[in-house]
């Protein structure tokens, strides 16, 4: 029996064989000899894998070009390219007779070896060229495998998903009804696979560390999702432990369950909305069923996070038309798209920067990308004739980029009444506020926006200048920081000043420990993972807002993240 230790992720216990998977960047290449016969069947197997690639990647040249333009379909002629550069084949073909190899280790090789020397270029042109050989080159070597790939969706049978990292893509396509319990060595509790874990109910131990790697598929893992253990080869006791907790988990979600359709009021009458968060459609009936009383955060971005899909308006008005019919009048905040960052997206464009996370990401790619921002925004325009909808536009960090944005979604509207389809005259719009600078000009942006919703994940980490998603800083990635409570204080006052709601989409607004002081300090609505609504609920009908008011000034005095913590758990009642 072996214990790891991670951080907690995504509550819940789970008990199942080791599925273990390494990233794309590492995928295995079959490695065996050949005998000179064997070479012109062998370059047969790589010019049909080279077509197909080529058929692959025209494809999505010529949907990029349509939908976002020439500049992003550039890269996918630059692509096909290198795929009929004669001098790299012709590498390839010699490489094969000399060493007498599988065409599939020749690639690799060679792959690795222009990789390796790119990568060291002064020009960051050549450097760039590095990223593209690697898309080329997997791209092959995926029609090679074909018989040997095997996808996420695949799964048939319970497993423990064990991984290094995990891209939020893995994530959307893999069968969630296998997979019941994630250990990872990257990641920490707001990175989206933890989003993602907690948004489709999978326990996740995250930030393991590299002792991970010494488990082996078909390992028996017990994950507590809780704790942040991972207990390899379970014995009796630990079984035993494992079952208990997963019936205690059930037992307490049959306590919340009760509260399913009781509003979120307090003991003295105030009343607060506590809604969902959602990646994907089917989502909102999970919502509804943990009680939500709206969708505070469509993450439109998992619309896009299928393998080489870049959905169109008419699919995007139809995802944005079955979230608004479930959640049957209930409001419905949506994003924008937010890629870049930890979510690139190869087939719009947006690559990996050298700094991504401070780079071409969210509210700034669509306004470099206007038709593919108002493919966006006409579809949710049309979807909102159906019920209760709100736009958000994500990363503003300036009035210019909202203004840019509104004025974009005027022309989306002009262009929807010009092909005689139905828009609402009006549609809420409002900002996420997660930059630092958005919070401080909150009072600015006020202005301009009906509402805010203050997204933490993204506010803390910049806040602290900790990339959320690495496990060796996430002890930084604190919502207690009194720089941070006082940047939410200072987006509420000024959302109140403005006569418009403040909202919080953020995972602190998941933390029941946190509600009383998110209560006294103003908030009007809290959206979380569908999960923790009973919880956050529960904490609100507890509290009552004198005493809210009261924890919030005590907090606002307090000098350091452990102290605020120490002092909101004597606090809070259980």
């Amino acid at each position: 029996m072996m214990e790891y230790r991670g951080i907690p992720a995504s509550p819940g216990v789970a008990v199942a064989p080791a599925f273990v998977i390494i990233d794309e960047g590492e995928m295995p290449v079959p490695a065996y000899s050949l005998e000179a016969a064997d070479l012109p069947s062998e370059w047969a197997r790589f010019l049909v894998a080279v077509e197909k690639a080529k058929a692959e990647v025209t494809s999505l040249r010529d949907r990029a070009r349509k939908e976002a333009g020439e500049a992003q379909a550039a890269i996918f002629e630059a692509h096909l390219l290198m795929m009929d550069d004669p001098d790299l084949i012709e590498r390839i073909e010699e490489s094969l007779g000399a060493t007498l190899r599988n065409v599939e280790r020749v690639i690799a090789e060679i792959e690795r070896e222009l990789v390796e020397k790119l990568s060291r270029a002064s020009d960051p042109a050549l450097r760039d060229r590095a990223s593209d050989i690697q898309d080329v080159s997997r791209r092959i070597l995926g029609h090679l495998m074909l018989r040997e790939r095997f996808t996420l969706a695949d799964l048939e049978s319970d497993i423990v998903l064990v991984a290094r990292d995990l891209l939020p893509s893995d994530m959307i396509s893999m069968n969630r009804q296998r997979v019941k319990a994630i250990a990872m060595e990257a990641g920490g509790k707001t990175s989206h696979v933890a989003i993602l874990a907690r948004a489709f109910e999978i326990p996740a131990v995250l930030g393991i560390g590299s002792s991970l790697v010494s488990v082996r598929s078909g390992t028996v893992l017990a994950v507590d999702g809780d704790s942040g253990t991972v207990i390899a080869d379970p014995d009796a006791a630990a079984l035993a432990r494992s079952a208990a907790a997963q019936e205690a988990t059930h037992v307490r979600d049959l306590e919340l369950s009760t509260l399913r359709d009781l509003p979120a009021i307090t003991s003295d009458g105030a009343r607060v909305l506590v809604k969902a968060n959602i990646e994907m459609p089917e989502e909102a009936q999970a919502a509804l069923g943990h009680g939500a009383e709206g969708v505070g955060l469509f993450r439109s971005e998992f619309l896009f996070l299928g393998p080489h899909h870049v959905p169109g308006e008419e699919e995007q008005y139809l995802a944005y038309s079955k979230v608004i019919e479930a959640m049957g009048g209930r409001p419905v905040t949506i994003r924008t798209l937010d890629i870049g960052g930890d979510k690139i997206l190869p087939e719009l464009g947006a690559q990996d920067e050298k700094n991504p996370l401070l780079g071409w990401r969210a509210i700034r790619f669509c306004l470099s990308n206007v038709e593919l921002f108002k493919i966006q925004l006409r579809a949710i325009l049309r979807a909102a004739v159906r019920g209760d909808v709100r736009i958000m536009f994500p990363m503003i960090s300036t009035i210019d980029e909202l203004e840019r944005a509104l004025a974009i979604l005027e022309e989306a509207r002009h262009e929807c009444r010009a092909k005689g389809q139905e828009v609402p005259d009006r549609i809420p719009t409002g900002i996420m506020v997660e930059i630092p600078s958005a919070a401080v000009a909150s009072d600015i942006l006020a202005r301009k926006a009906d509402f805010f919703s203050i997204g933490t994940n993204d506010l803390i980490q910049y806040t602290m200048a900790v990339d959320r998603g690495n496990g060796r800083v996430a002890y930084l990635h604190e919502p207690y920081h009194p720089a941070v409570i006082r940047l939410v204080k200072t987006t509420i006052e000024n959302g109140r000043k403005a006569r418009i709601p403040v909202a919080m989409c953020g995972e602190m607004a998941a933390d029941p420990l946190a509600s009383i002081l998110l209560l006294g300090l103003g908030l009007d609505e809290f959206s979380m993972s569908s999960a923790s609504v009973p919880l956050v609920k529960r904490a609100i009908r507890s509290a009552d807002m004198q005493e809210a008011r009261e924890v919030a000034e005590a907090v606002l005095s307090l000098s350091s993240s452990a102290e605020v913590a120490a002092y909101l758990s004597s606090r809070v009642r259980s």
